[in-house]
């Protein structure tokens, strides 16, 4: 059975180095034997379809086939189009009424618990708030990303010891949904 998925890659394209080109990551992920393969942005997501793996042993190929094509080791979390779109369904914070540069989810490659982030004080970053779901966090940042004391402090290596954790704007959340969606 083939199964739509988002590959989301961590810290690529920023600042000039870890260079990705889309063009070359779609034709890395067809020669893995991919399908459907799509990238967004240039920040670092794709979508495919494949009928062999899960999503562990797909980003673990992913990452492999990026580190011998570029040279660099990146991260890469690999989800089933059933999965992005719960997340986005179970949202705790009204999505509708904010704007996309407002809310964030941070996608974890395994499942994280609350006593990992028991010493950040919620109070101390009002009006900033977060919430966890399945393998993810939810980030309500009102003045943006770039600003939030919040977001900084939840991206202390502390917080993300031993797991992958790669952060998405609500519309980028949206968009591969949308574009893991099965076809007709």
């Amino acid at each position: 059975m083939t199964t739509m998925y988002a590959a989301l890659l961590r810290g690529i394209n920023v600042g000039g180095s870890r260079k990705v080109p889309m063009a070359e990551l779609r034709a890395l992920m067809q020669q893995l034997g991919y399908d459907d393969v799509r990238t967004y942005l240039q920040s670092g997501q794709a979508a495919f379809s494949s009928g062999h793996g899960d999503e562990e042993s797909l980003a673990a190929e992913l990452a492999h086939g990026i580190a011998r094509r570029f040279g660099f080791d990146v991260d890469v979390i690999v989800r089933d189009h059933a999965y992005l779109r719960a997340i986005a369904g179970a949202c705790p914070f009204p999505a509708a009424a904010l704007e996309p540069r407002q809310l964030h989810v941070t996608y974890f490659s395994a499942p994280v618990t609350p006593g990992r982030f028991a010493e950040i004080d919620p109070a101390a970053h009002l009006p900033e708030e977060f919430r966890l779901g399945d393998r993810a966090l939810y980030l309500y940042a009102p003045n943006g990303l770039g600003r939030s004391r919040l977001a900084e402090q939840l991206a202390k290596p502390r917080f993300t010891k031993g797991v992958v954790a790669t952060t998405r704007n609500w519309n980028t959340v949206l968009k591969l949904v949308e574009m893991t969606a099965p076809a007709g």
